[in-house]
């Protein structure tokens, strides 16, 4: 039986891995697929031996604390991969698993491709020599990554962003906040912390802190909050009860993060894939990220600005974004404010989104299937 073993290590993999999956599966009915991921990657018959939430950890002393179980789980995997020799095996992101997995495996003549790029262009630049050590060749969702390969002459095949395809060009906004119980003719911000239980842990308060000194300027803002499951619902409940922020007017909702997106005006969000998200959406936005203490420590000189992907695809910095101890109430507060109200940065700011609407679209399922079964042909 032919094998195809896999690694997706969050949320976020798993929709690139459903998305690949999507073209893949029907070329290949009877083919195992299998290693780690998500309920999404699971409607393709795609076997989790392990659950995805393993990995799904962020900072690097966070990851210090769960170390011994990740590095028990790749090596478990790894033996069994070695010993049944897929046709192929592809890391979906989570770099910080999957590249010295897949430089085991290389070594052992399996092939190996890479799914999302990590990120080179922003920090540890000298990774790209371990990318050309661990792959066969790598996918990339931006034109600009593309470029950085070839000219390292690492095999790469740019395929575009899923979201742009799964985002329309231009959203129903009132359609959005009626579906959402919103009023239509009051200013919407949307506040999106993050889906990580860290990202929640460090962002959920300022983010918070922030909606209520915008509601002393305006109290007819209103405000939605997704989250990503009952986990994080429940744990942002917890934590605004313990922090007496409760009581204000806030709509926090389960999922819908696309609908809370489209119902809004402007959006403070967690740097990560949701600000493209927004940028697909066309809406201005304040990205903020915070960490543990000691962890920003150590990223604070080893990140390059911009960190916000709509500002990394732009080539400059054309949405705020504040970070770690920049990232107050009152900071996120007056950023918000700008973004909320200035009509001239809004049109700006669609003109640009639009652009980088365009530039991404490439048909991601069809295009990182069709890279993953050349890779496999190349294997006899």
């Amino acid at each position: 039986m032919r094998t195809i073993a896999m690694v997706a290590g969050e949320t976020s993999g798993d929709m690139l891995g459903e998305t690949l999956l999507s073209a893949l599966r029907p070329q290949l009915p009877d083919t195992l697929m299998h290693g780690i991921g998500g309920p999404r990657m699971a409607r393709y018959d795609f076997v989790s031996n392990w659950p995805m939430e393993k990995l799904a950890v962020n900072g690097l002393f966070e990851v210090l604390t769960h170390y011994r179980e990740i590095r028990g789980i790749r090596n478990h995997l790894r033996d069994h991969l070695l010993a049944e020799k897929p046709d192929v095996f592809v890391g979906i992101d989570a770099p910080e698993f999957n590249l010295d997995l897949e430089v085991s495996l290389k070594k052992a003549g399996i092939r190996t491709v890479h799914f999302v790029s990590p990120s080179i262009w922003a920090w540890r630049s000298g990774r790209i020599k371990k990318i050309a050590e661990a792959v066969n060749r790598i996918l990339v969702l931006f034109p600009f990554e593309e470029v950085l390969y070839q000219k390292a002459g690492i095999p790469v095949t740019c395929v575009g962003h899923p979201l742009a395809e799964r985002i329309p060009m231009r959203s129903d906004t009132h359609a959005a906040r009626d579906s959402l119980g919103l009023a239509a003719d009051k200013p919407v911000i949307a506040i999106l912390p993050g889906s990580r239980m860290s990202e929640l842990k460090y962002h959920s308060v300022p983010f918070v802190e922030a909606a209520k000194i915008l509601l002393q300027r305006d109290p007819d803002i209103q405000f939605i909050i997704p989250m990503a499951g009952d986990e994080q619902l429940a744990y942002f409940t917890r934590l605004m009860k313990s922090t007496h922020l409760d009581e204000l007017p806030l709509k926090v909702v389960k999922g819908q993060s696309h609908t809370a997106i489209s119902a809004s005006d402007a959006v403070l969000v967690a740097s990560g894939t949701a600000t493209l998200e927004v940028a697909l959406f066309k809406k201005p936005m304040v990205i903020a990220y915070k960490l543990m203490r000691a962890t920003w420590e150590i990223a604070r000189h080893i990140v390059k600005p911009p960190v916000g992907l709509p500002n990394i695809l732009a080539g400059e910095m054309i949405v705020p974004e504040l970070l770690q101890n920049d990232a107050t109430g009152k900071s996120l507060a007056d950023a918000l404010w700008f973004q909320l109200t200035d009509e001239n940065n809004r049109r700006s700011l669609q003109e640009r989104f639009v652009a980088m609407h365009y530039s991404l679209l490439r048909n991601t399922a069809q295009t990182s299937a069709q890279a993953i079964l050349d890779v496999m042909k190349e294997n006899g």
